[in-house]
């Protein structure tokens, strides 16, 4: 089903180390409203789509979430990779490094593990859809929102690019919207 390509989507660089900045971004790995987050529910929910083209479009998209969740880990760490303890003290990381040291781990900002509870799945298509729409506007929200916290221009770069593939996704979704409706009402000849 997928090709891996040792690259990622698009260039992930930082202009140094910033570990706080690396708490917020962890939000996009970990969240409820995250990249892993994401790429699970569509993967998951593309088996319901009663088109050909909705499921295409949910695999697509929920594979492109999981490229966003390396690029995610790929910001984590380079923000945190040359780190001393006194600038993960100095960030209030110290709690996550007694645990994790400088390892990418699937939690949101404030720490919170990642948890199969943030994925919704209800089964009714076009519910799932519009759950989809929402999700991808959250994620854009949020990307808005880390950008405001950084100065660093290159990693303005990478989010910037994320959040415009949120914005695509969201037209995306609206098609295979409209591709269930238009397939629910049409006569079915057996």
């Amino acid at each position: 089903m997928w090709i891996y390509e040792k690259k990622l989507e698009y260039p992930v660089r930082v202009s140094g180390c910033d570990p706080r900045m690396a708490q917020y971004v962890m939000t996009q790995l970990g969240g409820p409203d995250g990249e892993l987050s994401a790429a699970i529910r569509y993967l998951n929910q593309r088996y319901k789509m009663p088109t050909g083209k909705s499921k295409a479009l949910l695999t697509d998209i929920g594979t492109e979430e999981m490229a966003h969740v390396e690029m995610i880990q790929t910001m984590i760490y380079k923000l945190t990779k040359d780190a001393s303890i006194e600038e993960i003290k100095e960030n209030d990381m110290g709690a996550y490094y007694a645990i994790r040291d400088k390892a990418i781990y699937p939690a949101d900002s404030t720490g919170n593990p990642w948890t199969a509870a943030y994925i919704q799945s209800i089964g009714d298509v076009k519910a799932d859809l519009y759950e989809d729409l929402a999700a991808e506007q959250k994620a854009r929200a949020v990307y808005e929102n880390l950008l405001k916290l950084t100065d660093d221009p290159l990693l303005k770069d990478s989010l910037n690019f994320l959040r415009e593939r949120e914005l695509v996704h969201f037209k995306r979704f609206g098609e295979a919207l409209r591709d269930v409706e238009e397939y629910s009402q049409c006569k079915k000849h057996y």
